[in-house]
């Protein structure tokens, strides 16, 4: 599911919404719009009252590799400062903004485009998807806040090696060190299945309690 014109895709069925990046091309990194865009649509899924699970996947085989690099290498302290604290409050906002929240990833995950998945709840994963965290590569670090999500789901041990050396991993790798929850061929046939168990067996309010507690 592509569409040329818009950069973000939001597909609402009943309690469940799908939110796709939708830049292939540019392998799905982020503009300030697309980010600004994405707050929007974020915002619109919080007032939905009825809304239990939120998916959030990659155009054209790809998650996303994260923040677009011209845009990075523009900035310059203080505009890096306000760019980083606005890609937090967002990946916050997307995390609460359903009980659950599913990435399902398809081809590179990588810089900001892992920070998302890891403001998910679960992450899901093909094959041939891989990750990293770049930015030791680039002289630069993670400010979505990779450094705080990355040691909460694999522990500081395995955060500070891919930090540090800014190696890219497979998924199976991935799944090994607790990164991801399942390798699946088709990620977002076995999500979209995953969350249509989750509406017929649970309600809005006892997912949030669930979700309350874990959190």
């Amino acid at each position: 599911m592509t569409d040329p014109i818009r950069p973000i895709l939001l597909e609402e069925r009943e309690k469940i919404a799908i939110l796709t990046l939708n830049r292939p091309a540019q392998l799905n990194c982020l503009t300030s719009a697309m980010m600004a865009e994405l707050a929007d649509l974020v915002a619109r899924l919080e007032r939905r009252e009825d809304l239990c699970v939120l998916v959030v996947i990659g155009a054209g085989g790809v998650f996303s590799a994260g923040a677009d690099l011209n845009e990075v290498a523009a900035l310059n302290p203080t505009t890096a400062y306000d760019f980083s604290r606005r890609g937090q409050q967002l990946l916050a906002a997307l995390g609460a903004a359903a009980p659950v929240t599913i990435a399902a990833i398809d081809g590179y995950c990588l810089g900001g485009g892992l920070d998302i998945a890891m403001s998910c709840d679960l992450r899901y994963a093909t094959p041939r998807s891989s990750f990293q965290h770049p930015g030791a590569r680039r002289g630069i670090i993670t400010g979505w806040g990779g450094t705080q999500r990355l040691p909460r789901l694999v522990g500081v041990d395995e955060a500070r090696r891919l930090l540090i050396t800014g190696d890219r991993i497979d998924a199976a790798e991935a799944f090994r060190i607790g990164l991801i929850n399942q390798v699946c061929d088709d990620a977002l046939g076995h999500v979209t299945q995953f969350a249509e168990s989750i509406v017929n067996r649970f309600s809005r309010e006892q997912l949030l309690g669930l979700k309350a507690v874990l959190t």
